[in-house]
């Protein structure tokens, strides 16, 4: 056998416990090395950070507005209302954020619940943030409404304001309660009293949500009193209860329970006013359809607008009124491309018909009638036939003359009213053009003070009582009524302020047409 040296120490082989303390040497250096450039790499990445922070950011916008991200909605949160109920506010929103699968989609959603939040008119302000959902839920997002409630739940306002439906001026005022239950309800009394002995005072309460009904509910009573006398001569005063069955932003159904009194206390009202004074219950049913993709209420230069207004009265069998009445109106605007001008027209029609037997020949109540003239806006106005620049407010269609009252019956002496009543059309057509501009100087165009140029006609007719036999399209449209003229226009957040000069191009016999300058204060809504 051969022999077998022994192997000197420093060539042996290491043993188990040499190498495990080997590695170990070799592994803790390695480690400090590690550590060391980890350390550095932080100190880099910390010194790089705002850098690529906004080439972060760069970088989510860029995606966000080529490419759709793809985020699912996880829970909505609410904070915020300490008195107004979840149900409402969830209510408001709940249908918004069930579709959105994108980011994108979901912006879009959380602009819309923002306007619907704050049109409750209950909260000061909303805001609205998209938060990371949870971790073990990859890819969505949790929404948080954040509400800040009315500091003060009582508000009021005063003011003086012209009404040229009603004749002339009116002092108005309101008081509004908020939110007293907590259900966004809006509790509200308003009263106005016009130069002319008009009076109105209403209380009511507006609902968003109640239950399961999903549209807006109210409830109003009022009491109304207005004075016809220089133009019909009776006073009209009105009693009753509104119900808001409907409001949508194209959809309002209305229920009204009116009862209505009709008086003369010159005692020279002439006979077609005569035969309607007294008391009448008016139980009506209105349902009204707007559509206004105008650009703007008070200077529209491009879009269109339609209204349609129909209503019928004679409900439950009540012993009142029976009529069905309809209007229309139809808006256009359209940019000129010079001097910042639009071209306006429109075009509103309505008729009015008694209800039961033999309707050709029964009449319709003169409230209800069509009337035309006042210094109502051409542009503004939206919702049926009223006005006529340059004539008086129920200045022009069928009359009736005055009745003669005798003052001594033993001298035979008598005074004669030399004045007509206008008792209104059961028919009723207008149409307008209307060019607006802008002012040569600066400092008017900076406050959106503009001219415009107009034209306007219409023309009314009665059909009731059996007049609708002598009804002529070719008569009707050669008596229409026209004028022209030329204004400015100051336009503030509230109301439309024209000052018009007008010049009447066609008029008949007792009608009230007047060259000259009027004002006209007129609200888009």
């Amino acid at each position: 056998m051969a022999n077998s040296d022994p192997i000197p120490r420093d060539q042996a082989p290491p043993s188990d416990s040499e190498e495990t303390n080997g590695a170990d040497e070799i592994s803790e250096e390695g480690e400090e090395e590690e550590d060391t450039e980890y350390e550095e790499f932080e100190e880099e990445e910390e010194e790089l950070d705002p850098v690529r922070e906004r080439e972060r950011l760069k970088s989510i916008f860029r995606r966000l507005s080529t490419d759709p991200v793809h985020v699912r909605v996880h829970d909505v949160v609410i904070k915020g209302n300490t008195k107004t109920k979840d149900a409402i506010i969830e209510a408001e929103i709940s249908d918004l954020f069930k579709k959105p699968r994108t980011v994108q989609e979901l912006v879009a959603a959380a602009s819309i619940a923002n306007a619907r939040l704050k049109q409750l008119d209950v909260f000061d302000s909303v805001s609205i943030t998209l938060d990371a959902g949870p971790a073990e839920l990859p890819g969505t997002t949790n929404v948080v409404i954040e509400v800040v409630e009315a500091s003060n739940p009582l508000t009021g306002n005063v003011g003086v304001f012209s009404k040229p439906e009603a004749r002339s001026w009116s002092l108005e005022g309101s008081l509004k309660l908020k939110n007293l239950f907590g259900h966004a309800d809006i509790w509200d009394t308003s009263g106005a009293f016009g130069w002319d002995q008009s009076l109105e005072i209403g209380t009511g309460v507006w609902v968003p949500r109640f239950k399961s009904v999903p549209t807006p509910l109210s409830a109003r009573a009022f009491l109304l009193s207005q004075d016809w006398l220089k133009f019909s001569s009776y006073k009209e005063r009105l009693m009753g209860l509104n119900f808001g069955l409907l409001s949508t932003n194209n959809h309002d159904l209305s229920y009204n329970l009116t009862w209505r009194t009709l008086t003369d206390p010159t005692r020279m009202s002439s006979p077609s006013i005569r035969r309607q004074l007294g008391h009448n219950v008016l139980s009506a049913l209105k349902y009204c359809y707007k559509i206004d993709r105008r650009d703007s209420h008070l200077r529209p230069k491009s879009g269109y607008a339609f209204s349609s207004t129909s209503q019928v009265s004679g409900l439950w069998d009540l012993r009142g009124l029976k009529f069905f009445r309809q209007e229309f109106d139809l808006r256009a605007a359209m940019p000129l491309g010079f001097w910042n001008a639009a071209f306006n027209v429109g075009l509103s029609a309505g008729a009015i018909f008694p209800l039961g037997r033999n309707f050709t020949k029964l009449s319709t109540s003169v409230p209800d009638r069509f009337f035309l003239g006042g210094h109502s806006s051409l542009v503004c106005s939206l919702g049926g036939p009223s006005s006529l620049l340059g004539f008086q407010t129920r200045g022009l269609g069928p009359n009736d003359m005055r009745r003669v009252l005798n003052l001594n019956k033993d001298e035979g002496s008598s005074v004669q009213s030399d004045c007509h009543d206008f008792v209104g059309g059961d028919l009723a057509v207008t149409a307008f053009a209307d060019v607006s501009f802008d002012l040569p100087l600066k400092i008017f165009r900076d406050a959106g003070i503009h001219g415009h140029a107009f034209v306007c006609a219409g023309n009314l007719a009665k059909l009731s009582e059996g007049e609708i036999r002598n009804f002529s399209t070719e008569r009707f449209l050669k008596t229409f009524r026209s004028s022209a003229g030329v204004g400015v226009i100051l336009p503030t957040k509230f109301f439309r302020v024209e000052v018009n000069y007008c010049h009447v191009l066609k008029q008949f016999e007792n009608d009230h047409g007047k060259n000259g300058i009027q004002f006209s204060f007129s609200s888009p809504l």
